[in-house]
């Protein structure tokens, strides 16, 4: 038994919905495949894009910090976030080839299931496809 369970006292109820284990696990792998593409960036761009999205720090406090002029500092975000987008545009072309290859055993259901469909749904109606 809990000191809260002893004392009386009711949990809190939770704010807004409760996300899903596969939502949980989705979302866990986006962040880990982001935080990997973050770290793979040039050190002067990733200490930027860190500073100013992860620690919302401003232009200003940024270019402080890091003893540059503030346009360095827009500057390197811009890059920053181009050369993540184009690291995660790669990755999810590569998923999505992958998703939706057609070779081996996904492909033998997938055309199984076709020809039973013709079947099933064709009886007396002459085949097409051989």
């Amino acid at each position: 038994m809990s000191f809260d369970e002893e004392a009386g006292a009711r949990p809190e109820p939770r704010a807004g919905p409760v996300e899903s284990p596969t939502d949980a696990l989705r979302r866990a792998e986006v962040r880990r495949l982001l935080e990997q593409r973050i770290d793979q960036l040039p050190a002067a761009f990733r200490t930027v894009f860190v500073m100013r999205e992860v620690e919302d720090m401003t232009v200003d406090e940024t270019a402080a910090c890091l003893g540059i002029p503030p346009a360095t500092v827009r500057t390197r975000l811009f890059r920053a976030r181009a050369l993540l987008r184009e690291s995660l545009a790669r990755d999810l072309d590569m998923a999505a080839a992958d998703v939706f290859a057609f070779a081996g055993a996904r492909c033998d259901r997938i055309v199984h299931a076709v020809f039973a469909r013709l079947e099933d749904g064709n009886a007396g109606a002459p085949r097409c496809i051989e």
